[in-house]
């Protein structure tokens, strides 16, 4: 958590004085409104994680704060071609995310309730957290904070591109596609990991031991289709998603690098981390699962290794 912070803390100014673009008082003005809507979303995710200990409030809203953001920014930058087509490919990014989650019984009317992503538990019983105050001030830091001040930072090349008067072109058709390409690449993976464990779910719920399945049910993970080729095809086409939609500021006419290129690389950093985890819980499950990572590239599609 420190590391990402303070990668965050010292990156981004340094990006927006030296390298640029600087922004115009419409663009502060929006940047404000959306620090605003972030900052309740943390106190938001803080309170409800601490007095319910269900701390997925924060996985909840991942998905839907985008939408609000670029869509905000497109409204107050005159709804130009740009700033509609990011927030159309923001929004169905977010909705396919969110019915993703809402399957797995994320969500509830009781908006408090609902499942929590099962690595929370993991982390918290880490011998970090012992005490309840060392969990209270990650909850606060990390997960209410920082994942906000994250998604806030992936939608800005949004905000970048509001003043632009370079017209819609191949660049931003190029992260159009590039966008729409691994949108669908992601649901087909998140698709084939439902129905594979769905299946197996099914299967040891009548009474079968996971070791008695069928193959490749019988390892406990998923190996097929996409998941045959990388470790994570999921959070593969995530990384990209918001790389591509980083180059949509590229068309805008800021130049190759920019500063918000920052919520893009701090995502890549943060599924270093996450993926880490997932693997750690899977290899404690799963005896062939080592071996699965020997093979298989961790995100980049690969053939497999022998």
């Amino acid at each position: 958590m420190a590391t990402l912070l303070g990668l965050s803390l010292i990156v981004c100014p340094i990006l927006y004085f030296y390298v640029g673009p600087a922004l115009d008082a419409n663009q502060l003005s929006t940047l404000k409104i959306l620090g605003i809507i972030a900052a309740c979303s943390a106190a938001f995710c803080f309170i409800v994680g601490e007095i319910t200990g269900n701390n997925s409030q924060m996985d909840k809203l991942w998905s839907l704060l985008p939408i609000a953001y670029t869509w905000i920014i497109a409204v107050r930058g005159g709804m130009n071609a740009r700033l509609v087509v990011m927030s159309v490919l923001a929004s169905l990014w977010g909705i396919r995310l969110t019915f993703n989650f809402a399957r797995k019984g994320a969500y509830r009317l009781k908006f408090w309730e609902g499942t929590e992503d099962y690595r929370w538990a993991v982390v918290r019983s880490g011998a970090a957290f012992k005490k309840r105050w060392a969990w209270a001030l990650f909850d606060l830091g990390f997960i209410s904070i920082y994942q906000n001040a994250l998604v806030l930072m992936t939608t800005l090349p949004a905000l970048v591109a509001m003043r632009s008067s370079t017209p819609f072109g191949w660049v931003d058709a190029l992260a159009t596609a590039l966008m729409l390409f691994f949108i669908i690449w992601e649901t087909v993976a998140d698709e084939q990991q439902w129905a594979f464990q769905t299946k197996k779910w099914a299967m040891i719920k009548a009474g079968q031991k996971l070791e008695d399945l069928p193959k490749p049910y019988n390892k406990g993970f998923n190996t097929t289709g996409l998941w045959g080729r990388s470790r994570h095809p999921n959070y593969f086409a995530e990384q990209s998603i918001w790389v591509a939609f980083y180059i949509f500021s590229i068309g805008a006419g800021t130049g190759i690098l920019n500063w918000s290129i920052i919520g893009a690389l701090l995502l890549i950093v943060l599924f270093q981390g996450s993926s880490s985890l997932a693997e750690e819980i899977s290899s404690s499950k799963y005896p062939a699962y080592e071996s699965y990572c020997k093979s298989i590239p961790r995100f980049f599609p690969g053939k497999r290794k022998m």
